[in-house]
């Protein structure tokens, strides 16, 4: 009963169940659980006996859910539901029900409609609490939910069936159907909603902390949901940071809260403002938007203040043992000889550190926990260290900065984070998190730990990325083929691909593989709809047209801009007797299952007419150069093949292209590589100097996204400049087979 009724709840069933055997009573009454999770009958008691006990314990009340206090057997009504209020707030059970009660009014349709699926929390208790605060000081978080919760099952009843039923979320928009072969494989249906799948408590159901802290937390935040997104600046973010920004916005967002972007700045050796500005553009481009962007390094001072706090209560000492003894005592458990210095010493060895009397590595601070513990994390953490470099964003005014471990929560917890989302990694740490918070009597965040994401075929870590990059593997940290955001969107990969994928994978705690396919599958999904279409030819094979006649030189042809979209118009694209076609749709021998040009064989042009091929003009090599064919503007042959061109007003050159197609840099399951420099393949980029491309394309800017017809998904790469067009493939067609 401990979600209920809490400190009484043993003490009173205990002593009353051996006696509801052998009692006879005049009158009974319902108890039920105290709480909307759990709201059924618990047991039918006798009212004088409970009635007694809870006399005896602390004074309780037994109060109906209109609010009014059962003092004799004349008050009750036989069978009626009761509810057990503890008297922890500073204002009695009536009170916060007449505040309460007005809200719950305002809301009423909404509670009959969702019943217990309604948001209670962020909608009547934090803004009861925040009312009566003022009026009555501090309120017992925990009190005030019991009594929205009485006031929930007086007006709803007990919980039903349909109520215990997990919700489901409105099903997304069906996309239009695809060819099979596109098709996400079965095991990568898409979650319905996978934020919603996330059942955390509301912040004023938040039990890790005391009843005062809670009140304190909540007066300051009404309530609300806060997260933060807090990456550290000493690399870009890649394809996992995705999953991490989709629940940390997307939770707060659906709660109707808050995300704090906090750069986790604690290592000025590695961290830099390239970064930051990069991390900046990165959640933008992704579509969320913090509502502040902090440092951990604006709280330099408060950290340090704890730090000496921690010192003075005999919790952390200054240890000069060399890394190497620091390290073989955690894994020992072995205290250091420093444990033990008095605590006046150890503040005149800290404030020395402070002051930059010794050599960098030479003194550390540590938390002073359980050098026996299982954990490894609640061995003396490292609290502090000595770094003599300039900080990007605090200058030069420290030369001692605070570790992962002593700031995080201590942060999380000042900026009062309700819930501290994390990959599976950090779960390790979770206990010295707290530790920390206890010792410094702080506010706690929940903390929530998922499976990391990982991608087949990709290197997804900043130190593997940077092995990639300082070994000249790849051009940097926006190369198309690594898995950074900036990579996937210099490749072409949308903001609204990324969103989709990582909705599919959804939140979990399960470490798995996800096949680098769906990502690109999520992708057509997006580009499909929204792609203008346009023409190329990668390996360019001149066609001359024999008999092209006595009308106008060159001839304008118009295709539609998108063939599912008739509204978005057509492009205009000049054809004239000479023209290009992909050297791969032709063949010096044909076949059956070739449609495409050959010897004495007619195929069709898209949105022209049909040609065929009637001499094959060779080099020495014999390597057909050129074709020669006829065509036949009114079609009067059905052809199976109809192919891509390129070709440009008589007289004038088509439009040049370099086209870049890019491979896998790994194998799929990228668990066995060991070596990531060394076992990269370097041969994973194909670069089409002499590509030919639609005339169409001539003044496009970089990021412009377009699908060349039978080919694939391509984007303008930021390498063009003016007279220089640079494409990038991104992906394959949903059946990309030769004609």
């Amino acid at each position: 009963f401990e979600d209920s009724i809490e400190t009484i709840a043993f003490q009173v069933f205990v002593a009353l169940l051996p006696c509801l055997v052998s009692m006879e009573s005049s009158k009974s009454i319902r108890l039920y659980r105290n709480s909307i999770r759990s709201a059924e009958e618990i047991v039918e008691v006798n009212f004088d006996l409970i009635s007694s006990l809870l006399e005896r314990y602390n004074g309780e009340k037994l109060i109906n859910p209109k609010g009014t206090t059962i003092t004799s057997m004349e008050q009750l009504t036989d069978g009626e539901r009761f509810i057990v209020v503890e008297k922890r707030a500073t204002c009695p059970p009536e009170v916060i029900m007449a505040a309460a009660r007005e809200l719950l009014e305002e809301h009423r349709e909404a509670v009959l409609e969702q019943r217990y699926r309604f948001p209670v929390g962020p909608r009547i208790v934090a803004p009861t609490m925040a009312k009566l605060a003022k009026e009555h000081g501090k309120i017992d978080g925990g009190s005030v939910k019991r009594v929205v919760d009485g006031m929930l099952l007086e007006l709803l009843g007990p919980r039903t069936a349909e109520d215990n039923k997990k919700r489901k979320a409105a099903p997304a928009p069906k996309p239009k159907a695809a060819p099979a072969a596109a098709q996400a494989p079965a095991s990568d249906k898409m979650s319905a909603d996978p934020i919603a799948e996330t059942n955390f408590p509301v912040p004023t159901e938040n039990r890790l902390n005391t009843a005062e802290i809670l009140a304190q937390h909540v007066a300051v935040t009404g309530g609300k949901t806060i997260t933060r997104f807090p990456p550290e600046p000493n690399g870009y973010l890649h394809i996992g940071h995705c999953k991490a920004m989709f629940l940390d916005f997307g939770f707060a967002m659906r709660r109707g809260g808050e995300t704090i972007l906090r750069f986790d700045d604690t290592n000025p050796g590695v961290e830099s403002q390239e970064y930051i500005d990069a991390v900046k553009a990165d959640v933008e481009w992704l579509g969320f938007h913090p509502v502040r962007v902090t440092y951990t390094s604006d709280y330099f001072d408060q950290l340090h203040a704890f730090a000496v706090q921690l010192i003075r209560r005999g919790l952390a000492y200054v240890d000069f043992s060399s890394k190497e003894e620091i390290r073989a005592g955690r894994e020992q458990r072995m205290n250091s000889r420093y444990r033990d210095t008095p605590v006046e010493e150890n503040l005149k060895h800290f404030e020395d550190m402070r002051k930059g009397k010794y050599e960098e590595g030479a003194a550390v601070l540590r938390c002073k926990i359980n050098m026996q513990s299982d954990n490894p994390c609640m061995r003396d953490f490292i609290a502090y260290r000595i770094k003599y470099q300039g900080h990007h964003h605090a200058g030069d005014k420290w030369c001692i900065y605070p570790s992962y471990d002593f700031s995080h929560c201590v942060v999380d917890s000042l900026e009062n984070i309700t819930q501290s989302l994390c990959t599976i990694e950090f779960e390790i740490r979770q206990e010295s998190y707290y530790w920390l918070l206890d010792a410094l009597n702080l506010y706690k965040p929940i903390v929530w730990e998922m499976s990391r994401l990982n991608v087949t075929h990709g290197a997804i870590s900043k130190r593997k990325l940077l092995a990639l990059v300082n070994n000249g593997i790849v051009s940097g940290w926006d190369d198309p083929r690594l898995f950074t955001i900036k990579a996937l969107r210099r490749r072409g990969f949308t903001p609204e691909s990324l969103h989709e994928f990582v909705h599919r994978v959804g939140f979990s705690r399960t470490e798995n593989l996800i096949r680098f396919e769906l990502l690109e599958h999520c992708l057509r999904l997006h580009l499909d709809s929204v792609a203008p279409r346009a023409m190329a030819v990668l390996d360019p094979l001149r066609v001359v047209i024999t008999n092209w006649g006595d009308g106008p030189a060159t001839e304008i042809i118009e295709a539609p801009v998108h063939p599912k979209h008739p509204e978005r118009g057509t492009r205009r694209t000049p054809l004239s007797r000479v023209l290009y076609v992909d050297r791969s749709d032709f063949r010096d021998v044909d076949s059956k299952s070739f449609f495409g040009l050959a010897p004495g064989k007619e195929a069709g042009l898209k949105y022209a007419f049909n040609i065929t091929c009637t001499r094959v003009i060779t080099d020495e090599s014999g390597k057909a150069v050129e074709l020669l064919c006829e065509c036949d503007r009114t079609r009067s042959r059905k052809v199976k093949g109809h192919l891509s061109w390129v070709s440009a007003p008589e007289g004038e050159e088509p439009l040049h292209a370099e086209v870049r197609e890019f491979g896998q840099l790994f194998p799929a399951d990228v668990t066995q590589v060991r070596d990531w420099a060394g076992e990269a393949d370097r041969n994973s980029l194909t670069v089409h100097r002499h590509a030919l491309v639609d005339a169409t394309l001539r003044d496009v800017a970089p990021e412009a996204r377009f699908q060349f017809e039978r080919m694939g998904y391509f984007c303008v790469d930021t390498d063009t400049r003016p007279g220089r067009l640079v494409i990038n493939k991104i992906t394959s067609l949903r059946d990309s087979r030769p004609v």
